[in-house]
């Protein structure tokens, strides 16, 4: 627990947790305001309510929850940490819980966010959260933003840079993935087995519009909820390896 609080301690002791939560609710929320204020009446949806936080504001968290490490180690406060904590396993774990519950409460507030603003502003819209498959895309946006959360950190552990880290992280998630579905006939086969299209397979109400289903044409061999797993057992994996050489070589 005094791990814990520490860690906690540490995190908002910078500026920059605070500048991307509101960063990652202005993109989450303010784009379903845009996309509520342009849809004609009645035609909003609950998948369109968590396009921005499925999409930019993960963005913004995978950058926060690798900048929880890279800032550390930029500053080289990582070594009194090392020092007042030598088991540096513990450490890192204890910095990994704190970031994840934060990310994923701020994905939940996020999502039901937009959605109860989708609401005010499409009244004669239909948003009720009815089926299990539409509280899944709602409320799964927290676990989504936990699970993202583990593997930000796995890969600021292993970089250490901040610039190194967050282009990685914004180019796997924002584009190499998506690039990789126009290679001609393995392309869809191999996007299946790739971490964030599992994270929005994991979202998916389903249909085939990309607007409200980024996963729309892949060919996932897993349930939705396998997904999940699959992509909450690669953030864990990484975590593992980077934990592994963070106890390996020097701080």
């Amino acid at each position: 627990m005094t791990l814990l609080a520490v860690e906690r301690i540490k995190l908002f002791s910078t500026r920059s947790p605070y500048w991307c939560t509101a960063l990652a609710v202005v993109l989450g929320v303010g784009l379903t305001a845009i996309i509520a204020g342009t849809t004609e009446n009645g035609q909003m949806s609950i998948g369109l309510t968590q396009f921005g936080s499925s999409q930019l504001a993960l963005a913004v968290v995978l950058v926060m929850s690798a900048l929880a490490v890279t800032t550390e180690y930029r500053f080289n406060t990582i070594k009194a940490t090392f020092l007042a904590a030598p088991n540096r396993t513990s450490a890192l774990v204890a910095k990994t819980v704190v970031v994840a519950f934060i990310a994923g409460v701020l994905g939940e507030i996020i999502a039901f966010g937009s959605w109860g603003l989708a609401k005010i502003m499409a009244p004669t819209s239909d948003l009720a959260i009815n089926t299990g498959a539409e509280w899944r895309h709602v409320a799964g946006v927290g676990l989504l933003f936990g699970i993202g959360a583990i593997l930000a950190i796995a890969v600021g552990i292993l970089v250490r840079q901040t610039a190194g880290a967050v282009a990685i992280l914004l180019v796997w998630n924002m584009l190499l993935e998506g690039l990789i579905g126009i290679i001609p006939k393995v392309g869809v086969k191999i996007q299946a087995w790739l971490p964030f299209q599992n994270a929005n397979n994991f979202l998916a109400l389903g249909g085939g519009d990309p607007a409200e289903n980024p996963a729309a044409g892949v060919d996932f061999k897993l349930s939705q909820w396998g997904s999940l797993a699959y992509f909450a057992g690669i953030a864990v994996a990484l975590l593992v390896v980077a934990l592994i050489v963070a106890k390996k070589r020097d701080a």
